[in-house]
């Protein structure tokens, strides 16, 4: 089981906060702009921050940012794709999770153009859970997507999180969705992060 731990974590005008996220989905909930999307960035290490992060025992500080990237999965709420076929994303020629999000075994071949957004998103979803990541950090994963389709990435999410033992940190407006999913919610309020009580 993999432990992500913040001490005395800090993103622009986001006051130091300590917070342990274990094998459980954690949700983010806050108003646009309260700085979400930005605190998942930091734990990703993609963007500057102070105070330490830690998976298990070993810093963020310490590890080669390419390495740590690897074990704590970000994925945008807008998905990045760079190459024009969706195969070139993806190390492999198959992969079963596309199966379980409704998506057809040739869809690596198709250009990225002719994707829908909800298939970028699914798509986007696939490529990171096949990279194995330890800590899944998820930018509103299911904003752009149908009611089924909610469903479907909802229940593979659940799955991987108890398969591997993940720590799950899910930023999400959708508050039938966290109650349906939460273990733990917290709030951003006026640069804090409290803890939301039941």
């Amino acid at each position: 089981m993999t432990i992500l731990r913040l001490q005395e974590f800090q993103v622009f005008a986001l006051k130091p906060f300590n917070l342990e996220v274990n094998n459980e989905i954690v949700f983010l909930t806050g108003a646009s702009g309260a700085g979400k999307s930005l605190l998942l960035r930091a734990i990703a290490d993609l963007i500057m921050h102070n105070g330490e992060a830690y998976l298990d025992e070993k810093k963020c500080s310490d590890i080669n940012p390419v390495q740590w990237r690897k074990w704590v999965g970000f994925l945008p709420a807008e998905s990045a794709w760079w190459r024009d076929k969706v195969g070139d994303h993806f190390s492999a020629e198959d992969h079963p999770y596309l199966a379980l999000l409704n998506l057809p075994a040739d869809c690596l071949q198709w250009d990225v153009a002719r994707c829908s957004t909800g298939e970028k998103q699914r798509l986007a979803i696939v490529r990171l859970l096949a990279q194995q990541p330890k800590v899944l950090l998820l930018d509103e994963p299911t904003a752009s997507l149908d009611p089924v389709s909610v469903e479907l990435v909802e229940s593979l999410v659940i799955d991987y999180a108890n398969k591997f033992n993940v720590p799950v940190i899910w930023v999400s407006h959708d508050a039938s969705q966290i109650k349906r999913l939460s273990q733990r919610e917290f709030k951003i309020k006026e640069n804090e992060i409290c803890e939301v009580m039941a």
